[in-house]
């Protein structure tokens, strides 16, 4: 578990990783790369794509391989997971063997508080997309709006010092870089980002962009990580591709930011 010291303050282990893609066929590798979490941390957090056509089948051999971890597990569905419309049977799945499978919601463990989403494109910055013309434009912006939102919400909700965001769409450019440019407007969208940075998150994690960049920054400093499997391999070659991430909870935590 986290570790501790005579001040009170602890410090929690996170094992992120995204896009593991579980087929109904051939899922040994991620299978072993799940059951390495237990040794490495305290919490497993994967941010989306959790399979590989959002068929339930697929859904159920991932928490077959989830439920003998023995360890909390939090997770965001991904734009695969959506692929059947079947989204409804993957989460209750999941939940069904103790997965935290977050969706505008917000869960807390060993005082560390998650607050997830899908997310949703659009793009960054000075490009982000405008509901301007046709309705169907209009439309795809709305739905990274209610994203957006949906974080909001759950963040508000979070009463532990220490908050983390979990998404799959990417709240900044920083760590989509390393794709094609002409997929980026895709890739995830800026609205994502104004919630955390209201809230202050001690970090975000999501994942989405197989060939982006590890970590990036959102304005006003907080650190976010990519931790798309695919990723993670060619970035740490030597080591299991999940990141470990050590956050502070108890005293060592510092204060949320309020609400601006």
């Amino acid at each position: 578990m986290g570790k501790s010291n005579s001040n009170h303050s602890r410090s929690v282990r996170l094992a992120a990783v995204a896009d593991i893609h579980y087929r109904r066929l051939g899922n040994e590798d991620h299978k072993a790369l799940l059951a390495e979490a237990p040794a490495l941390a305290d919490v497993l957090v994967i941010c989306g794509d959790l399979t590989d056509h959002g068929l339930p089948e697929e859904a159920a051999l991932l928490a077959k391989d989830l439920s003998a971890l023995n360890m909390p597990i939090v997770a965001v569905l991904g734009n695969h997971d959506f692929h059947s419309d079947q989204q409804a049977a993957v989460t209750r799945i999941l939940e069904d063997v103790g997965v935290h499978v977050l969706d505008g919601e917000c869960c807390e463990i060993l005082g560390v508080g998650f607050a997830g989403i899908k997310g949703f494109a659009g793009g960054f910055g000075t490009r982000l997309l405008e509901p301007w013309g046709e309705r169907i434009v209009k439309s795809f912006v709305q739905e990274a709006v209610d994203e957006s939102m949906k974080l909001e919400s759950a963040l508000a909700r979070l009463r532990a010092a220490t908050k983390i965001g979990v998404l799959h769409y990417a709240p900044i450019e920083a760590t989509v870089v390393g794709e094609p440019c002409e997929i980026l407007p895709f890739l995830g969208s800026s609205r994502l980002e104004e919630p955390l940075n209201r809230y202050g998150v001690r970090l975000a994690l999501h994942g989405h962009a197989h060939h982006g960049s590890p970590e990036g920054k959102t304005s006003v400093g907080i650190p976010v990580f990519n931790v798309s499997v695919n990723l993670l391999r060619s970035t740490f070659a030597n080591r299991p591709a999940l990141r470990i991430i050590e956050v502070p909870v108890g005293a060592a935590a510092a204060s949320p930011a309020p609400p601006r």
